[in-house]
């Protein structure tokens, strides 16, 4: 099953590039004087190798989440982190179109998850772990201010600007070149070194943060390291491609049904299979032959709306039984 699943894997990202609206002369794409050339390095393997990792920063960051949270439910997504990043890209859209949207992103992220984390942690005093119950409903709270506020930004805005903002939030995946891959490849790169670095602690947390405060571990330093790393790493990715929701959702439940072990071991498969699940769903909307290419969070949110029903259903039988 696992091989079955890698071989997969290999072979959509391999034939991604070469699928799409325009077919290509594949005798011309190392030929620097054809269009098949331009539309096949500066369009699609851009595009697939952008895919690829912000799909892997979501899954990953969604896992990691899910540990410090105690809570299989909770995503970036979920937490109300893309929708504060968000609205801080629509309010430098509108009132600061000089300041860089991945700036304005990060910080929206990274404000966000500072208030999850320092409210929950004021609302349970007395003990080390984060409350679960209390940090998702804080998340939900701050969701429907953000998108109070996002409409009020854009009653505020005009026509050019109110389209910009829409275009962001359905989320895209369209790049030209590979200015846009390399930084999120550093920033990628850059996130998982952390996390994998941490694997032993990280380890302790998912027997419980009092074990891992027993044995010497910082839990309150780790917890914070993780957040702050992982919401800029989202927030960046966001600012490139938009809100993309359920990738943290989706993958880190399918990779830990298939592998069937610890979430320790599972920081490269769930990273992998995360970018190639956002390389898959980006071939299918922009393959469909409709007039435009679907927004990629359409096709993302058709796959894991019903798998996030799902696990409620699940998560709520075992509570029952």
């Amino acid at each position: 099953m696992k091989k079955l699943l890698y071989l997969i894997a290999i072979i959509i990202l391999i034939i991604a590039p070469f699928l799409g609206e325009i077919k290509l002369n594949i005798n011309d794409i190392f030929n620097t004087t054809t269009i098949s050339y331009q539309v096949f390095w500066d369009l699609r393997v851009s595009r697939v190798l952008l895919a690829f990792f912000v799909g892997g920063i979501l899954a990953l960051g969604g896992l990691v989440f899910q540990i410090i949270f105690k809570n299989s439910l909770i995503t970036p997504y979920t937490l109300g982190i893309a929708s504060g990043t968000t609205l801080f890209t629509a309010i430098s859209i509108v009132f600061f179109p000089a300041v860089i949207l991945s700036i304005s992103s990060a910080f929206g992220s990274l404000l966000t998850i500072t208030i999850l984390y320092f409210i929950s942690k004021n609302i349970n005093k007395n003990t080390i772990a984060v409350s679960t119950n209390s940090i998702l409903l804080i998340g939900i709270a701050l969701s429907y201010f953000y998108s109070s506020a996002l409409m009020l930004v854009f009653y505020m805005s005009n026509l050019e600007q109110n389209y910009s903002i829409v275009r962001f939030t359905l989320g895209s995946l369209d790049t030209v070149g590979f200015s846009s891959v390399i930084i999120l490849v550093i920033v990628s790169l850059i996130m998982y070194f952390v996390i994998y670095s941490n694997r032993a602690k990280i380890k302790l947390l998912l027997i419980s943060n009092d074990t891992a405060f027993l044995k010497g571990l910082n839990v309150h330093k780790l917890n914070l390291l993780l957040l702050i790393v992982i919401s800029l790493a989202v927030g960046i990715s966001i600012s490139f491609v938009g809100p993309i929701g359920f990738v943290g959702l989706v993958i880190p439940h399918i990779i830990k049904l298939i592998y069937k072990k610890s979430a320790d071991k599972l920081i490269f498969p769930v990273f992998f299979y995360g970018g190639v699940f956002l390389v898959a769903s980006d071939l299918i909307a922009r393959n469909l032959n409709t007039a435009s290419n679907l927004p990629i969070g359409v096709v993302t949110a058709f796959i894991g709306a019903p798998f996030f029903v799902y696990l409620l259903v699940k998560r709520n039988k075992r509570r029952e039984d």
